[in-house]
């Protein structure tokens, strides 16, 4: 029986996908590997019709947090001040980003459960004029919201902040604005929306932005990176199978018709396992206009928990995902991100039916 992962990344793998992988050893100082790792930055340019001359790409070996890690650590310039939108685990995340590299920051912290609220970051960016940079989640899949980043874009152009943008849980199927939100940098992973495989990341970065880049990390140094594969190099060695998974995800994508048509498949699918799930009684954690075309969070009904829920998905061929923290006992996730087949749905549908009915 196929297992089908409805966990935010990784996900299931296509065939084309997963053969891939089986392609020939190579080593990542060989003129074959410069050509593949050039083919994939320039194919992740082309996902949101970016210019080569504008923007660039750091692509590197390490998960979507190593890209964060990356963007955080090279992006903000030596006197730079940061101001990181915490509304969930992964905006969090970025303050023990900043705190472990001792990077002045200051955060605006919100329930995890509500949106961002703009007066307090207007108030901050305000009261610090000394901000250089806003670091914010676009897709924090700890509930499941789709950040509304229009009037962050404002506030920033307003104030002469630039936005690093973590898109680990969106890049390749949510809309990102690069010509007028006011982006730096943005990270994201192979393994998530673009149907990779974990161990690939990247950095798409405003090359204006290099000028007062600032690296405090040897290994995610974006500005190596950059240097390096701008001359077909690499500065350390990277996950070649890796690589090659991202290249055929990328041609896959492509072929599939873009960012927009994934993004309505995304909806589709999400939408009809909503329906079964509210038809059975389970309550949404967020209101649908709230939520990513990624994934959605489910409140856990009285008569289960996680455990048993999860543990009798995973006998009819599915896997879900727990809530963090506070809510790790009250919410269940459920992504449609993947291979995933009509047929596929509806067994799911049929054992969310036999599971909580």
């Amino acid at each position: 029986m196929k297992t089908i992962l409805l966990n935010p990344g990784p996900v299931t793998l296509s065939t084309r996908v997963r053969q891939a992988l089986l392609r020939d050893d190579l080593c990542h100082r060989e003129e074959e590997f410069a050509h593949l790792q050039n083919g994939i930055r320039e194919k992740l340019l082309s996902v949101y019709s970016l210019s080569n001359t504008q923007w660039t790409t750091a692509v590197m070996t390490g998960s979507g947090t190593a890209a964060v890690e990356a963007m955080i650590t090279s992006l903000v310039p030596q006197r730079g001040k940061l101001l990181i939108i915490e509304n969930g685990v992964y905006g969090e995340r970025i303050t023990r980003i900043a705190n472990r590299y001792s990077i002045d920051h200051v955060s605006v912290s919100g329930e995890w459960e509500t949106a961002i609220n703009y007066d307090h970051v207007s108030n901050a960016l305000a009261a610090e004029p000394s901000i250089t940079h806003v670091a914010v989640i676009h897709h924090e899949t700890t509930t499941g919201r789709l950040n509304d980043l229009t009037p962050l874009a404002e506030l920033c152009r307003k104030h002469n902040v630039e936005i690093l943008l973590d898109a680990v849980s969106s890049f390749g199927v949510e809309t990102i604005d690069f010509d007028q939100w006011p982006i730096a940098g943005a990270a994201a992973t192979a393994n998530k929306c673009l149907h990779g495989v974990p161990g690939t990341c990247f950095v798409v970065v405003n090359r204006n932005a290099l000028t007062n880049a600032n690296p405090r990390n040897l290994y995610l140094d974006i500005p190596a990176y950059v240097a390096a594969q701008d001359n077909a190099g690499t500065p350390f060695t990277q996950s070649v199978q890796t690589f090659y998974a991202l290249d055929e995800a990328l041609d896959e994508l492509h072929d599939e018709g873009g960012v927009d048509e994934r993004r309505q498949i995304y909806r589709s699918r999400l939408a009809k396992i909503r329906d079964v799930l509210v038809g059975i009684g389970v309550k949404p954690f967020l209101d649908e206009s709230d939520c990513s075309c990624v994934l959605h969070a489910y409140e856990i009904p009285e008569r289960t928990n996680y455990v048993e829920l999860h543990d009798r998905l995973k006998a009819r061929g599915f896997v879900i995902y727990a809530g963090q923290g506070p809510y790790a006992k009250k919410i269940f996730r459920v992504s449609m991100m993947g291979d995933i087949t009509a047929e596929d749905q509806q067994r799911l549908a049929n054992a969310l039916n036999e599971t909580l009915s």
